[in-house]
């Protein structure tokens, strides 16, 4: 059998957690395994449990590895692709330069396919969840931080250094609270989970009124955008206040995006985005006070079809297509 009629093993490389899974041409997910990313022990290590995560995924499916095509990696990183390196990991220490595609295929003797995990969520919702059918659409994912995918004229746009669709380090707020990446007032620093819990912590500390000292047991600073989550919910009125602050700045950035691409539809997910029409409604709201009308009333705002699979579909896609440019992928139109 042919390395592309095979079913290609994806993995999808995040700073607490690798998954791993075992999925054929047709989309059909035969088996998924959680390992911990255990970051702190380094990069070698941290492949070392993927290169177990693949493994063990695979006698999960049933197979032995000679019945694999090969792995597509979706990692939270910022990835040459052309040379399969990663070259910064914010979540992942001391991760510079790591040459992970060919570190990979030597352990499992496999070829192995590397890209961001946004843009491989971008391609998975493209050609198998919510925009089916679409040429332009971004992909936002909103959780510890935030990333982003592009599809442009129905094709998967990295840029020239594959760093193109970094959205969360667009700035939204000149001098605003420091990020990871060294910059102030990116749109991670004012609207991903940790800065909805650095502001929840902040209004708490300066005084303020809230459930969320009771569900934090106390202790402020053991308040996450979960908590923050948890308590809106109840109608807490700071809790809605910082969502609604958060929601706001990312809207502004979804404005920069709309003028910018024009896209049919964004979809944003990542674990913030379960807080549903709390973010969505606000976000919408300040998308179009900034943007321009036209492409403010053509674009659609939604969350993803496949949910959390999104990434390790568009991985095994991302396999697909390489191991056989000329071969459908999963997914792919007529």
């Amino acid at each position: 059998m042919a390395p592309f009629e095979k079913p290609v093993v994806a993995v999808d490389l995040g700073g607490t957690k690798i998954t791993a899974a075992v999925i054929t041409r047709k989309g059909e997910m035969l088996s998924r395994i959680y390992r911990l990313t255990l970051a702190r022990e380094g990069p070698q290590k941290v492949i070392n449990h993927m290169v177990d995560a693949v493994k063990l995924s695979v006698r999960k499916a049933g197979l032995e590895l000679s019945a694999i095509g090969g792995v597509g990696v979706a990692a939270a990183a910022i990835i040459d692709i052309s040379r399969g390196l990663v070259t910064e990991a914010p979540n992942l220490p001391r991760w510079h330069h790591i040459p992970l595609r060919e570190r990979l295929a030597e352990s499992l003797g496999k070829p192995v396919f590397l890209l961001n995990d946004a843009s491989a969520a971008a391609l998975g919702e493209y050609r198998m969840g919510a925009g089916r059918g679409l040429d332009n659409l971004i992909y936002i994912t909103v959780s510890t931080g935030i990333g982003g995918g592009l599809i442009i004229n129905g094709q998967l746009y990295n840029g020239t250094d594959g760093c193109a669709a970094e959205i969360g380090h667009m700035i939204v707020l000149i001098d605003g609270p420091a990020c990871k990446c060294g910059q102030r007032g990116c749109l991670e620093a004012m609207a991903s989970g940790t800065a909805i819990a650095r502001m929840a912590q902040q209004r708490l500390a300066a005084g303020g009124k809230s459930r969320l000292a009771e569900l934090a047991r106390g202790k402020i600073e053991d308040v996450t955008a979960e908590l923050v989550t948890v308590a809106a919910r109840r109608k807490d009125g700071l809790a809605l206040s910082v969502i609604d602050e958060a929601a706001g700045y990312l809207g502004i950035g979804l404005a920069n995006l709309v003028n910018i691409i024009n896209p049919q539809m964004i979809i944003i997910g990542g674990g913030v985005s379960k807080m549903g029409a709390m973010l969505f409604s606000p976000a919408r709201k300040s998308m179009k006070e900034h943007a321009f009308k036209l492409p403010a009333r053509t674009v659609r705002v939604v969350r993803p079809r496949l949910g959390m699979d999104a990434g390790l579909m568009g991985a095994a896609i991302f396999a697909q297509e390489k191991l056989r440019p000329i071969c459908p992928a999963l997914g792919a139109k007529k």
